[in-house]
């Protein structure tokens, strides 16, 4: 299937609800419950071929096949380990997380902070399977995977080394959905490895489908507990962790045993009367399961003798804590929050936010065009549009506008680590907008209008995203990554508080201009003379050793698609079309060599969308992103063909075309015009 034709098919597929929880997309079209009924009839344990039992399951590098943390790992399944495994004992806590071998804390603080609400696990962990009658070594677990939900299905061999479990486990020795769930997450993301380091907002998001947001508590706002308790009434997952200095920082411990550089989850915020006055107080959670705060309100101190009334503090050595508010703000550096519904956290009742998603990709020498410290080249980036109509339903917060969040992630990066590559550095720019929706704004608009808001900082994380309060208006937005030139794919999400109306605006351009025309003005007129004599005017830079066959066969099939031999008037058409192709390139690029393929086609007139650039940019330009005159003369003459082809097809000017199997052979070879 077509690129296109793939786009179309998903696009009608979440349509018709395909891709929600509900139904979730088949990830790799592995049917859980096909796939269990094939084991138990055959009495064979399932195993997974997408995800084998084997090193490149571990990793790449640290945990790749020649490294010696993988020496002597073994697979078992749980029924090999212990008598009576158990999927979940006594319902899913926040406790069954224990990190291993692996630096995916900030994962497991995601996943703690999942455990908290009842209706998010189960969405995430189906209850559907187990230990019992219908065991078969086969399980499923769901995941939010840029814009639609995917059922993952692995088989539940663990990698195993001395005899303990090498990664994630639970407390509870006999049970094993967390450790499950990891291996589905690690299968999504390509191998165990390709989890190590990364921001808690990452597991927010793929187990809630929300978006997430990150405060600074170095700065932070004056209700910042009143925002934190309402994030968790509303089932909000909440993470922060304390900025390191400097790599040797990295996980080490403070004197009052708080980890540097390390993701904890916040899963609980109370007040309590203490000594005649209110405290503050947050409960933190620590994913190795030990090593806790020994300050005030930590387990078993003093502070807990002098609380009126229920006290909600622990004595385990688990990893959980409590401590004041006032402490946390001064230890912690960071704190993220995933909801649902944003405005939660903000306002004093839960409403349904308007939320909009758009896909889009950079290619390099087509829509890669970097952040604005590459003014030539950031006008090529993706281009989409919001509208904001209605302003907020919030008088009484002294500021007028339309809310709304905007989220910019980078797909799929984690699977690339095997690679070599990593997350790319993102960010997006907003512009106020007037004009028309469906014209791709060059650089000169760029040059003379500067930016309304933009992201905070462009940053290597899977995503970027802001609040922002903007005047009733349309606005451009433009996602890029910091350096031009870098190929991937990505998508935006816009929560607004009212409906807004979106749309992407394609590298499109006016009607385009036929090249071979025969209505000429006296300037074109005088140009052929000129184009009977030499093909290229004197006095310009463009090097060429003429043309090769297979542009001379375009030329001519588009001259004459009989392959009859053409008269003189023929032959100056041939020329002129040549020599407005000259101008062109010259117009395009000062220095008259090789120029971007983008800008030539751009300036040549032709109305094109992202998808058909990035096809040009891979068929005709050199590595260095140019075009040389022999390929852009070929270039510009066949869609000069195609677009002839389609206006003849397209009898009732629709826009679109439908061919049968007989109809496509004769479009390939146009008639004479």
């Amino acid at each position: 299937m077509s690129g296109a034709a793939l786009s179309l098919a998903k696009k009608r597929a979440l349509a018709a609800g395909f891709g929600s929880n509900s139904n979730a997309t088949r990830y790799l079209n592995q049917d859980f419950r096909n796939l269990r009924a094939q084991s138990r009839s055959s009495g064979k344990l399932f195993c997974d071929p997408t995800f084998p039992a084997a090193p490149e399951s571990l990793g790449f590098n640290e945990l790749g096949r020649s490294s010696y943390k993988t020496r002597g790992v073994t697979w078992k399944r749980p029924t090999e380990l212990v008598s009576s495994p158990e999927f979940i004992v006594g319902g899913a806590t926040r406790t069954d997380i224990c990190q291993g071998a692996l630096g995916d804390c900030w994962l497991l603080a995601a996943i703690a902070s999942l455990t908290l609400n009842e209706d998010v696990m189960a969405r995430v962990v189906p209850t559907d399977q187990g230990f019992g009658d219908d065991y078969a070594g086969i399980f499923h677990f769901q995941f939010w995977q840029f814009g639609e939900w995917v059922d993952v299905v692995i088989d539940d061999r663990l990698p195993v080394k001395d005899g303990e479990l090498m990664f994630v486990h639970s407390a509870e020795g006999r049970e094993f959905w967390s450790a499950l769930l990891e291996k589905a997450y690690a299968k999504v993301n390509g191998c165990y490895e390709a989890l190590s380091g990364g921001s808690t907002t990452e597991g927010f998001e793929d187990f809630t489908g929300g978006i997430a947001e990150s405060f600074d508590l170095r700065r932070p706002p004056s209700n910042m507990f009143q925002i934190i308790s309402k994030a968790l009434e509303a089932g909000a997952l909440l993470g922060c962790s304390i900025d390191i200095t400097s790599a040797a920082d990295s996980e080490a411990v403070t004197r009052q045993k708080l980890v540097k550089g390390h993701a904890y989850s916040l899963t609980g915020a109370v007040e309590v009367n203490y000594r005649g006055r209110k405290e503050k107080l947050v409960r933190m959670r620590n994913p190795w399961g030990q090593v806790e705060w020994t300050g005030a309100w930590s387990d078993g101190s003093s502070e807990w003798n002098y609380v009126e009334g229920d006290a909600p503090h622990a004595n385990a050595e688990d990893g959980e804590f409590w401590m004041s508010f006032r402490d946390f703000l001064n230890h912690y550096s960071r704190i993220e929050v995933c909801t649902l519904t944003p405005d939660a956290i903000g306002d004093d009742s839960v409403k349904h936010w308007s939320v909009s998603k758009f896909d889009g990709s950079w290619r390099r020498g087509s829509t890669a065009g970097g952040c604005r410290n590459n003014p030539y080249t950031f006008w090529m980036n993706p281009q989409f549009v919001i509208r904001l109509e209605e302003e907020d339903d919030d008088p009484d917060d002294g500021e007028v506008g339309c809310s709304f969040v905007l989220g910019l992630i980078q797909k799929n990066r984690r699977k690339l680590r095997k690679a070599g590559e990593d997350m790319h550095t993102i960010g997006f720019a907003i512009y106020e907008f007037q004009g028309q929706r469906e014209v791709h704004l060059d650089k000169n608009y760029f040059l003379t209008h500067a930016q309304t808001a933009r992201s905070e900082t462009f940053i290597n994380l899977r995503e970027v995203s802001s609040r922002f309060k903007l005047p009733p208006g349309e606005y451009l937005v433009v996602p890029s990554t910091f350096e031009p030139h870098l190929n991937g794919d990505f998508c935006i999400r816009v929560f607004s508080e009212k409906q807004n109306e979106t749309q992407t605006k394609e590298q499109v351009r006016p009607p385009a201009r036929n090249l071979t025309s025969n209505n000429r003005s006296s300037r074109n007129k005088h140009q052929t003379t000129t184009a009977c004599v030499c093909p290229l005017s004197s006095g310009t830079d463009i090097k060429t050793d003429g043309f090769s066959p297979e542009t001379c066969r375009t030329m001519v099939n588009l001259m004459d698609a009989s392959f009859i031999c053409y008269d003189l008037l023929r032959n100056q058409a041939l020329l002129v079309s040549v020599m407005q192709m000259q101008c062109v390139l010259c117009v395009s690029n000062s220095v008259c060599v090789c120029v971007c393929v983008c800008a030539c086609v751009c300036s040549a007139g032709f109305t094109l969308n992202n998808t058909i650039y990035q096809m040009l940019v891979a068929r005709y330009s050199d590595p260095d992103m140019t075009i040389d005159f022999d390929n852009f003369v070929g270039c510009l003459m066949r869609m000069e063909m195609m677009f002839r082809i389609f206006k003849k097809t397209d009898v009732d000017d629709s826009g679109s075309i439908e061919l049968n199997f007989e109809q496509v052979s004769p479009t390939l070879i146009p008639t004479p015009p």
